[in-house]
């Protein structure tokens, strides 16, 4: 069973999230523990599963993916079958940065990098459209990002 967090747990949270290529010696000084309580705590946090991974965040345009698209999918028909082979088809797809499953009248909402717009078309109109699951396609050219995910909220429980 995994220990509730401390304050000192989410504090290393919050700087791991900011930089995962911190040193315990650089986090224990950013929240006054030593390295050895650092690297225990991070150790613990890992195999409890509130860290997940340490990734790069590589930037989208410098590898020309110039455009960012927010596609919303309605399925042909709704039943497991078929939600799981859009799924399928989904989790194959590098394009599609994240996809949620949605209430509301569309039944998915995909983020969709592409290189412009005749790679984003081939995606809709050769992927998308003529997929079995698929019935309906609606795409939103992205013009300015106003936010993008920095980390999640690390707060005390209660707040």
């Amino acid at each position: 069973m995994d220990e509730p967090l401390d304050k000192l747990d989410l504090r290393l949270l919050q700087e791991l999230q900011k930089d995962g290529r911190l040193t315990n010696n650089e986090l224990g000084e950013r929240i006054a523990l030593s390295p050895s309580q650092c690297s225990r705590r991070r150790t613990r946090l890992e195999a409890e599963g509130y860290i997940r991974s340490y990734r790069a965040y590589l930037d989208r345009q410098k590898l020309g993916l110039d455009m960012l698209v927010v596609i919303s999918v309605t399925l042909a028909t709704h039943n497991r079958d078929n939600a799981r082979r859009f799924s399928q088809l989904i989790n194959g797809l590098p394009e599609v940065l994240e996809a949620y499953a949605l209430t509301g009248e569309m039944d998915y909402h995909l983020t969709v990098a592409t290189r412009g717009l005749a790679d984003l078309s081939k995606f809709v109109n050769d992927v998308l459209l003529p997929h079995e699951s698929v019935q309906h396609v609606k795409t939103s050219i992205v013009l300015d990002t106003l936010k993008t995910f920095e980390g999640f909220p690390v707060l005390m429980p209660g707040h």
